[in-house]
């Protein structure tokens, strides 16, 4: 597997962890009174957060992409939807 096809997984995997963190454990927390489903999902997110960085930084040196190009990608990682977006991006690029 390239570390491209890995970080693309993970990208997805990131990005639904980081939604499950907003719009499922937050409110878990503090409208029902469940603090351990932040505690749970925040401990996954950081994990997949890590593991973005360090496949990022893989499929960067992989794909020779400029440091721009992977600092907007990172960035991706700090919005709700991006990842999506970086995925499917990086999909129409791949099969160009």
């Amino acid at each position: 597997m390239s570390s491209l096809t890995l970080f693309r997984k993970v990208a997805v995997a990131e990005g639904i962890s980081y939604l499950l963190l907003l719009f499922v454990a937050m409110p878990l927390k503090y409208l029902a009174d469940m603090p351990l489903a932040v505690k749970y999902t925040g401990w996954a997110h950081g994990l997949l957060f890590v593991l973005y960085g360090v496949c990022l930084i893989m499929a960067w040196q992989e794909q020779k992409w400029k440091f721009g190009k992977a600092v907007l990608i990172f960035l991706a990682s700090l919005l709700p939807f991006a990842p999506f977006v970086v995925d499917k991006k990086l999909k129409d690029e791949k099969s160009k």
